[in-house]
């Protein structure tokens, strides 16, 4: 088999990688694959499964899925290399979430039920101007005609696309959904695949079949995690007040007092709380009572439906609809999910009491994909490989590719000086970890990322860090724009000589999928553990765990957390030629519970005095 690799060389652990997913696929056999960040993970699994597809299986469709949008600049690069070295001309087709491609004002502030909704609305009522140009008597328009013309030219990505699509006034979506019929490759988010009701709109437009596919997630670490999210809904008295209005808006007085009657349910459901806490486990049949008690459940729900649908005539978005959808998932199963009741403050400041179904088990969505379609997952933190294959529920091949770059570039130290366990966070503790982290970054020679558990705590420590260190600082913001991340990113660079320190969350914007290769990172400091808050969600998925695996505290709390530090810990070295210091500040990474999560090829030093150690590694690589 011709194997249509981008570059010039290929590496000897991406052959093996590359033979091992052929073998795979011949043998019609789900992969799931740990290997290290910086090895070429994306231009391997590519070279394999075209390769194979081009020349064995000229039916199949691949699917190349990220979690995030920025993910996929590296496959819509890989794959036009692989088209020009190759002379090869199979088309490709680049789509995010459809509300982003979307060309109607504003429509980014809907969530996605909402954007649905929309959009389905305009587009009955001939009111999308977008839409509407695609056709001219039942036939393709000239400018639909125009622009596929311009797509099908080069490898265009979404971005491009999007702005062709906005020259020609014509919709983004569906031309790429046109075009995407006879692409050989797609590049989509998650929730193209995952969520059943967008897989089956997506596929019935572009013409193809799931058990025809071959789905590649990368960083499918964030799989389990992303299908659980996706199969919970909620319910808070913030969108009972906003359907309330809805109703009232209409003159439908006796549906707003029963809509009211569901902010009461949900406050005297807080009589349940234990005392000193703000959740607890709500029984389904109890909710429904609560409910039946005061109107019919169903006719409700149909009551919920037709105002949403009377307001999303003259609206982008309706909670009567949300309120809806809602009650009717209530009415679902209760193995592998948690029914909880919490009170809280919401964005603004005021209290909220919010009902959640939420979902314990992400094999409820990936068996029956799995069944389907080949699935290769893909992670330079899949690591333990049989965790990802039990949460997922599929039968898959597991292969670790250990890291291929000389250890001498790396010095991976613990430092166990310091902790953020619950019980020892004070004012002393931050003011100790400043002390340390900020005599890290003052002697690294460049620049350097100190990734914190969470934002709060990030904030406690900074108040001391700021006047220790002596660097420029960037501080990483909760719910930052693409353009915001990005221009962090570079003006965060542009200190590569001088040096600068960036203190973000493991769990936010810059804890993965950012590339700083070469000398704009000399070092990433962890502090402390990302160990989730023992809520009722937490507790509720190591109970379901335990029962299913007899592996609660490690499928449902520990090693969730390591995976975070371990993907921050991948930001430093991304080649053969990086040189830089990984830093684990906290006592318990020397601890057998927490260290035996570390990959198995990682040598490790503890120290309490790390400064000479990594002098002594920059001073020896000077050359």
């Amino acid at each position: 088999m011709n194997l249509l690799f981008p570059h010039e060389q290929v590496r000897e652990v991406q052959e093996v990688i590359i033979q091992d997913i052929i073998e795979a696929l011949e043998n019609k056999n789900h992969i799931l694959i740990h290997a290290p960040t910086g090895l070429g993970k994306t231009a391997s699994v590519l070279t394999a499964t075209l390769s194979y597809v081009l020349e064995k299986d000229k039916e199949k469709t691949i699917f190349f899925l990220t979690s995030k949008h920025t993910q996929h600049k590296i496959a819509m690069e890989t794959i036009s290399l692989i088209k020009k070295k190759y002379n090869l001309d199979f088309k490709v087709a680049d789509f995010i979430g459809k509300k982003w491609m979307c060309l109607q004002p504003n429509v980014q502030d809907l969530s996605s039920g909402e954007f649905y909704e929309f959009c389905k609305e305009i587009v009955d009522k001939n009111a999308c101007m977008y839409y509407n140009n695609l056709k001219e008597n039942e036939k393709l328009s000239l400018n639909t005609r125009i622009t596929l013309e311009k797509i099908e030219e080069g490898t265009l990505n979404v971005n491009q696309v999007i702005d062709v699509c906005s020259e020609n006034s014509v919709c983004p979506y569906e031309i790429n959904a046109i075009h995407a019929q006879k692409s050989k490759v797609i590049i989509a988010d998650y929730h193209h695949i995952l969520s059943p009701s967008i897989r089956e709109h997506l596929f019935k437009k572009i013409f193809k079949d799931l058990s025809n596919c071959i789905l590649i997630f990368d960083e499918a670490h964030n799989l389990a995690s992303r299908i659980r999210d996706l199969m919970t809904i909620n319910l808070s008295t913030f969108a009972i007040s906003g359907a309330k209005r809805e109703a009232v808006s209409l003159g439908f007085k006796e549906i707003a007092e029963d809509i009211d009657s569901l902010s009461q349910i949900l406050e005297s459901l807080t009589k349940k709380f234990p005392d000193g806490e703000n959740e607890v486990l709500i029984n389904k049949n109890e909710f429904i009572k609560k409910v039946i008690d005061i109107v019919d459940y169903e006719e409700l729900i149909e009551n919920l439906r037709f105002v949403g649908k009377q307001i999303l005539e003259n609206k982008r978005r309706s909670f009567c609809k949300s309120l809806s959808n809602f009650l009717k998932e209530w009415l679902g199963q209760d193995e592998g999910f948690a029914r909880i009741l919490t009170k809280g403050l919401d964005k603004k400041g005021y209290t909220s009491i919010n009902l959640s179904y939420r979902c314990l088990d992400p094999s409820f969505i990936m068996k029956e994909i799995a069944e389907q379609a080949l699935v290769i997952g893909m992670s330079g933190t899949l690591n333990p490989l049989e965790m990802h294959r039990d949460l997922l529920g599929i039968q898959a091949e597991l292969k670790v590719y250990n890291d291929p770059f000389p250890k001498h570039n790396r010095l991976n130290l613990i430092i166990p000086k310091t902790t953020t366990k619950f019980t020892f966070r004070d004012e002393d503790m931050y003011n100790k970890i400043a002390v340390v982290t900020s005599s890290l970054v003052n002697n690294i020679d460049g620049n350097s990322a100190v990734f914190f558990p969470s934002y709060h705590l990030r904030d406690k420590v900074n108040f001391y860090f700021q006047n220790l260190c002596e660097k420029t600082t960037f501080l990483e913001q909760q719910g930052l724009s693409k353009l915001e991340r990005e221009n962090i990113l570079e003006n965060f660079k542009s200190y590569k000589d001088s040096g600068a320190v960036l203190l973000a969350a493991t769990s936010g914007s810059f804890g993965e999928g950012i590339d700083l290769p070469g000398d704009f990172l000399k070092a990433v400091i962890i502090v402390g553990l990302p160990l989730a808050k023992q809520d009722l969600e937490t507790k509720e998925l190591i109970k379901y765990y335990d029962a299913r695996f007899n592996k609660g505290w490690d499928y449902g709390y520990l090693f969730p957390a390591m995976i975070k530090c371990i993907q921050s810990a991948g930001r430093c070295i991304r080649s053969k030629d990086d040189k830089g210091v990984i830093i684990f500040l906290d006592e318990r990474y020397k601890w057998k519970n927490y260290s035996r999560c570390f990959p198995k090829d990682w040598e490790f030093k503890t120290t309490v005095n790390p400064i000479p150690l990594i002098k002594e590694l920059f001073e020896n690589n000077k050359e």
